[in-house]
C-alpha cells in the first residue's frame, strides 16, 4: 500500500487544483489555469468536465509523474441529495444528480464527474468523493424555523470542517467522535459547525447566505427588506440568489472578493475597510456565541480556519468576544487537498467504508 497515489481534485471557477499524496505526504499540487474564453465556449458549467480531466491529465504527464500508480481519484463532492459523511464511489446515479444541478449550480459538482473521467483514463484506478457540500447530520430541532414551508438545511464546507476536526482530536490525543466542537472555515464563504462527538449537529446553511457575510456572501439579510428587493422588478429571481451567495459581503461594500486587495486596503489606512471587514469577525464571533448554546455550553474547543484564518486582525477580533467560551485554536489556511487524502487513506487503511449513493 505504501507505493498508492491518491489523486485529490478541488474544481473552482477558473482553475481546477491537483493534488498527488503517497501515504500522508503531498507529492505534487498544481493549480491548472482555465482561460476565461474558453470556459465561456461551454453552454454550461457542467459541461466542462472532461476538459477539465484531460488538462489535469496533461499536466500530470509533463510533471512526469507515474500515473500507473494512482489508484485513487478523488474530488470535492458536489451539490448532489443530502448524505451522511463519509466516502463513496461515483457512480451512475450521483453523475446523473451532478449533471442536473437540481440543487444549484456551482464549479464544485464538476470535482466528481473530474474524478470519473480521470479513473477512466488510468490503468488501474477508481472515482471518489468525500464529505461533499451536502452532508447532512443535523438535528431535527436545528431545521425548523417560523414558517412550517421552510426548513434549514445543512449545506457547508463539511470537508474542510470534518478535516480540521479531526486533525486536531489527533493534536490533543483525543478521539474526535468523543469531542464537541466548534468550527468556523473563514473563506470565500463562511460557514461555521457545532460538531458533536463526530457530527455537525447544527451549522448555518452557508451557500445560501445565512449566517456571517464573507468576501462574497450576504450572509442573513433583515428579511423585510430583502422581501421588498425581490419585488422592486429591477432584478431577477437568479440576479437575486447571485448576488446572495456571489455579490454580497465585501464584494458588494468595495467590489472585491480578493483578501490579498481587503489587506492592502486596511494597511493603506482606509478605515471604512478595516470597519466592515470587523463587522464581518463581530458577525462570526455572534454565530460561535449561538452554536455554543446549541452544544449546552459544552465545548472542548473552537477552531478558527480557511484562507481569513491568516489574519491576525481578524482573528483577534473574534476571540476577544468569544475568547472566554472555550480554547480557540487557529488552523490557517485551505486544507481541502488534505481532506480528500485523509478520506482515501483511511478507506486504504480498512479504517472507514466506502458508501454507495443511492
Amino acid at each position: 500500500m505504501e507505493n498508492i497515489r491518491i489523486l485529490c481534485l478541488k474544481p473552482e471557477f477558473f482553475q481546477t487544483k491537483a493534488a498527488i499524496y503517497q501515504g500522508g505526504n503531498m507529492l505534487f499540487l498544481k493549480s491548472i489555469k482555465h482561460p476565461a474564453e474558453k470556459l465561456a465556449s461551454f453552454n454550461k458549467v457542467v459541461e466542462q468536465h472532461q476538459y477539465r480531466a484531460d488538462e489535469v491529465l496533461r499536466e500530470l504527464k509533463d510533471a512526469d509523474i507515474r500515473i500507473d500508480l494512482i489508484r485513487v481519484v478523488i474530488g470535492r463532492g458536489g451539490l448532489i441529495k443530502p448524505i451522511p459523511s463519509g466516502i463513496y464511489e461515483v457512480n451512475d446515479r450521483m453523475k446523473e444528480d451532478l449533471i442536473n444541478a437540481s440543487l444549484g449550480v456551482h464549479s464544485v459538482n464538476l470535482g466528481g464527474l473530474i474524478a470519473d473521467d480521470l479513473a477512466k483514463m488510468l490503468p488501474d484506478a477508481k472515482a471518489y468523493i468525500a464529505d461533499p457540500v451536502v452532508v447532512d447530520e443535523m438535528d431535527d430541532i436545528a431545521r425548523v424555523t417560523g414558517w412550517p414551508e421552510f426548513q434549514r438545511h445543512s449545506v457547508f464546507h463539511a470537508l474542510t470542517q470534518k478535516a480540521i476536526a479531526r486533525r486536531h482530536a489527533k493534536a490533543v490525543m483525543k478521539n474526535y467522535e468523543e469531542m464537541n466542537l466548534i468550527v468556523a472555515n473563514l473563506g470565500e464563504g463562511i460557514s461555521i459547525g457545532a460538531h458533536k462527538q463526530g457530527k455537525v449537529v447544527d451549522v448555518n446553511q452557508a451557500f445560501d447566505g445565512e449566517g456571517p457575510f464573507s468576501l462574497e456572501r450576504s450572509g442573513s439579510l433583515p428579511v423585510g427588506d430583502l422581501v421588498k428587493m425581490c419585488f422592486s422588478g429591477k432584478y431577477s429571481e437568479q440576479e437575486i440568489l447571485y448576488k446572495i451567495r456571489a455579490e454580497g459581503g465585501m464584494m458588494a461594500h468595495f467590489n472585491t472578493r480578493s483578501l490579498y486587495e481587503i489587506e492592502e486596503m486596511i494597511d493603506d489606512g482606509n478605515e471604512k475597510v478595516a470597519f466592515i471587514f470587523k463587522a464581518m469577525a463581530y458577525q462570526v464571533a455572534k454565530y460561535i456565541g449561538s452554536l455554543f448554546a446549541a452544544l449546552k455550553g459544552e465545548v472542548d474547543g473552537i477552531i478558527l480556519t480557511g484562507m481569513i484564518s491568516h489574519n491576525k486582525m481578524f482573528t483577534d477580533f473574534i476571540i476577544e468576544y468569544i475568547g472566554k467560551l472555550a480554547p480557540v485554536h487557529i488552523y490557517p489556511g485551505e486544507c481541502i487537498a488534505d481532506g480528500l487524502a485523509l478520506n482515501a487513506l483511511m478507506m486504504l487503511k480498512g479504517e472507514i467504508e466506502v458508501k454507495e449513493y443511492v
